[in-house]
């Protein structure tokens, strides 16, 4: 298939790029620079010049604590997800990577289902994009959304992401932070390709879908998974006491209409800590000096 990659500068679109999924398929994965998301004339005329069989919707404005510019979020998204929704009949279907936090992190959320979004209004930018674009999603029948929860691997910002921001401080003998213990959601980026294409190899799935493992796991426990890997007796600190709000989802849907299938998190959080380990020349000490 010839797959439209957006997003191929962002952690996840660096992975998929590098995976076997580029090996299988034609991917077509302009920069920002080379293709505006949010210029609809730019957009509708690379339609016309490339024929597309897939949308793999990775792009976004950034509106993590590290972003530069985190202004005007719900407008630039809504404006990317709308131009590639209204040209829709130049790619059978449209693969978006969305995000858990349409469900509102605001509230604690413990194996939300899929339909459990419309439960809650969210005040975020980013949350609420997310929300109105699920509503389009779910009225259409070429349309695939991952939510998306806790998402490591290689290339991700390790000045602020928990798993690697761990490893990186067990490389460099730093004490591992942790602002306040809480169950999460995590897969490894290194098994989306393969999920991607099951999904390219079903024609008939539509709809919303978490993409989480079985069950959610603690930040304490990785934390001391990291630190177990790394043999260093660095200290981990736990800011404030008390566990705070869950963020996990039920993934019964995507098991139910796909296969699907992930590797376990000690095999793959060691299979991270190898890679920073041989990219150790590379890291910036001074990204890890101070948690935001």
């Amino acid at each position: 298939m010839k797959l439209l990659l957006t997003g191929a500068g962002g952690f996840i679109g660096k992975n998929l790029i590098q995976s076997d999924l580029a090996k299988k398929h034609q991917i077509i994965a302009p920069s920002r620079l080379q293709l505006d998301l949010m210029d609809e004339k730019a957009l509708k005329e690379f339609f016309f010049r490339n024929q597309v069989d897939c949308v793999i919707h990775a792009a976004g404005k950034p509106g993590h604590r590290n972003a530069k510019d985190p202004s005007n979020i719900f407008y630039s998204d809504t404006r990317m997800f709308l131009n590639l929704l209204q040209n829709s009949d130049r790619y059978k279907k449209m693969i978006v990577l969305s995000s858990g936090a349409v469900y509102d992190q605001r509230f604690a959320i413990d194996k939300v289902k899929e339909s459990d979004y419309k439960l809650r209004l969210p005040a975020d930018e980013h949350a609420l994009f997310r929300r109105v674009s699920a509503d389009y999603i779910g009225r259409s029948d070429k349309i695939v959304e991952l939510r998306i929860f806790g998402i490591f691997g290689p290339y991700e910002d390790y000045a602020i992401r928990f798993i690697s921001n761990a490893i990186c401080k067990c490389l460099f003998n730093l004490p591992i932070t942790i602002k306040q213990n809480r169950m999460f959601d995590y897969i490894y980026v290194k098994d989306l390709p393969g999920i991607l294409e099951n999904i390219l190899q079903t024609s008939d799935m539509s709809g919303a879908y978490n993409l989480t493992p079985d069950e959610p796991i603690e930040l304490l426990q990785l934390a001391e998974m990291v630190k177990n890997l790394s043999d260093k007796n660095v200290p981990i600190i736990v800011q404030k006491s008390g566990m705070g709000p869950e963020y996990s989802g039920n993934n019964e849907k995507i098991k139910r209409d796909i296969n699907y299938n992930l590797r376990p998190l000690p095999e793959a959080v060691e299979e991270l800590y190898k890679w920073y380990k041989e990219n150790f020349s590379t890291l910036d000490q001074t990204k890890l000096l101070t948690d935001k």
